[in-house]
């Protein structure tokens, strides 16, 4: 379900980061476990009284979720995409949540994105169709 990302130099995070994005790499493990409905529902009810994310928050959240999580730094870009959206969440911000797929050749993807333009992702993922978005 996600686009292979190179796992490189893993940064070193100051303690309490580390801990949030551990506890939402943790959270976001197990609300992947639901179905895409249930899923949506808690995604938006947490999301309630955030203001906006910046494109640099929502960037710092998702290296952050990569350098404490292997299987979020590779292929998990479900758990990846709900953590980072958690953990800026944390800090009082939500960026859209997406997720959608292409057609040539099939694949589908999630992601986060700021001003509709997905953080952190590979060029090509302007070519997935949202299927399911939790807008800011």
């Amino acid at each position: 379900m996600s686009v292979p990302v190179a796992v490189g130099d893993r940064a070193r995070l100051p303690f309490a980061e580390r801990c949030a994005a551990l506890g939402c790499v943790a959270a976001a493990r197990l609300l992947t476990c639901f179905s895409p409905r249930t899923l949506c529902r808690a995604l938006e009810t947490v999301r309630r009284g955030a203001r906006p994310a910046t494109e640099p928050e929502a960037a710092r959240a998702r290296h952050a979720v990569v350098a404490v999580s292997v299987r979020c730094a590779g292929n998990g870009c479900l758990q990846r995409s709900v953590a980072t959206a958690l953990l800026c969440r944390l800090r009082g911000r939500w960026p859209q949540w997406c997720t959608g797929v292409r057609t040539e050749p099939f694949r589908a993807h999630a992601w986060v994105a700021v001003d509709g333009r997905p953080v952190g992702e590979p060029d090509d993922t302007r070519l997935y169709h949202p299927l399911l978005s939790v807008p800011r």
